[in-house]
């Protein structure tokens, strides 16, 4: 260990100090105050002679006189098995009081890329009882798929509803349910924020399966920067290690890139678009593409960030580098909300890349896709309705028009809106669906296959209508 007292400047959350040997990047610093205190900090700039240092628990009380001592190795996280039902603050030690964490192994916490060539397809059903994903934005094992939501919207309910409910099918060849783990990483939350979730995972039993990282709002905003990849070291391990199919959730990435702007502000750096680093694309990269699946491996990591979008505006930097790194975005919709919808997604910016392989026959049910396309075009066809209706009236509208805007009043009261308790099969999600479907001709229905048609068609549904 090399150590030195040789602090030139503080700014912010970084200590810069001059060195006369080189200094690995990412190495592990401990800073002892002239007071006694010891804080953790990283290296996050090494040059000749000079290093820069951002410090986890923030630079008050650390002057000049404080000395510097460079511990040789990165940042790694303790994992273990028995890091289920335990809740870590943002730099991964205990808060719940229970005993101190006993790892197997302590592992780099920047963790190693997947090689594309043994990277497996994701097309694996996760089922989260939300019937607005698992009907019409199906979330796969392995993916990627971030919820784009705004300030004041319910994001962390339906965050803790999927932590609650996702659940993967049982294997096919062995009979047997898949074992699942919920890793979850929230990021400068308010302590009300943290208190509201550790109450609902306490209540639900949600705890038993889950790992908890918390990072506040009052905590260093460095600490922020490591909060997402302890939890990603940490499911990794879960998953390929101890087989687990693991759901991270990660909430708000926001916070974590106004994280990056602060210090990138602190170490002078030109910004980029709208005063984020330039950088910020890669650093998201290097978070989201830690989703997968590994050939040869049972488990999976699949992740659900979470972004508040600053003014709802979906062409602000962050939704709009994570809309291009990942696998498509759950959009929470403000007009719902208003409307007492919840959750309150809207399908049809929505989307699911992986959607269609992970549906259909063999693997959810032979109907899922055709009837999420024909509800799809017919609750289009009813929102567009709804701007005529303003200007024209109802009454103006054919008798095939009012189905459909019947169609998208019911879509939302019955299929969407379902409530932060409520759990659907994808099963139940799809008789919805069909009694919904049921409202309209069958000449209408020109997505569905003629013989999932006569299957599941509700001709009671109909004629119910036409006596109505």
């Amino acid at each position: 260990m090399k150590e030195y007292q040789t602090i030139t400047e503080i700014s912010g959350p970084l200590v810069f100090a001059e060195v006369d040997e080189p200094i690995g990047y990412d190495e592990i610093v401990e800073i002892e105050t002239p007071q006694g205190e010891t804080k953790r900090g990283q290296v996050l700039e090494s040059s000749e002679g000079v290093v820069a240092i951002q410090v986890f628990e923030g630079t008050t009380g650390i002057d000049r006189n404080a000395s510097v001592k460079f511990l040789g190795e990165t940042l790694k996280m303790p994992v273990t098995e028995d890091l289920l039902g335990r809740v870590l603050d943002g730099s991964g030690q205990p808060i719940d009081g229970g005993p101190e964490i006993v790892p197997d192994e302590r592992r780099d916490i920047v963790g190693a890329a997947i090689n594309p060539y043994s990277r497996e397809y994701p097309e694996e059903f996760i089922q989260t009882g939300v019937s607005a994903i698992d009907g019409m934005n199906t979330l796969v094992r392995g993916q990627k798929l971030p919820i784009f939501s705004a300030s004041g919207l319910p994001h962390n309910d339906l965050a803790l509803q999927i932590a609650r409910q996702a659940t993967v099918p049982e294997d096919e060849e062995s009979g047997e349910d898949s074992e699942f783990a919920v890793v979850f990483g929230a990021m400068g939350i308010t302590q009300e924020e943290a208190n509201e979730f550790m109450e609902d995972f306490e209540r639900t039993g949600a705890l038993e399966r889950s790992v908890v990282f918390t990072n506040l709002a009052d905590d260093p905003a460095v600490e922020r920067t490591v909060t997402p990849r302890l939890a990603l070291t940490t499911a990794e391990y879960l998953a390929f290690d101890k087989d687990y199919h693991v759901l991270v959730i990660l909430t708000d990435m926001t916070n974590y890139c106004e994280a990056l702007r602060e210090i990138g502000a602190a170490r002078e750096e030109v910004p980029g678009r709208r005063g984020y680093p330039g950088y910020m694309y890669t650093d998201l990269a290097q978070l989201y593409e830690r989703a997968g699946r590994i050939e040869g491996r049972e488990g999976s990591v699949t992740q659900i960030p979470i972004l508040t979008m600053p003014g709802d505006d979906d062409t602000h930097p962050i939704p709009d580098l994570t809309g291009y790194i990942t696998e498509g975005q759950i959009y929470i919709d403000r007009d719902l909300n208003s409307q007492g919808i919840r959750p309150p997604i809207n399908p049809l910016p929505s989307l699911s890349r992986l959607m269609d392989d992970g549906i259909g026959e063999g693997l959810t049910r032979e109907d899922h896709a055709d009837v999420s396309d024909q509800m799809y075009a017919a609750y289009a066809e009813g929102e567009d309705l709804r701007d005529l209706v303003n200007i024209v009236g109802r009454e103006a509208l054919s008798e095939r028009d009012n189905k459909y805007l019947d169609f998208a009043e019911r879509f939302e009261a019955e299929f969407v809106n379902q409530g932060f308790d409520s759990n659907r099969s994808i099963e139940n999600t799809l008789e919805i669906g069909w009694d919904l479907l049921s409202m309209l001709p069958k000449s209408e229905l020109n997505r569905i296959d003629e013989d999932l048609i006569e299957d599941y068609y509700r001709e009671e549904a109909e004629t119910a209508e036409a006596e109505a």
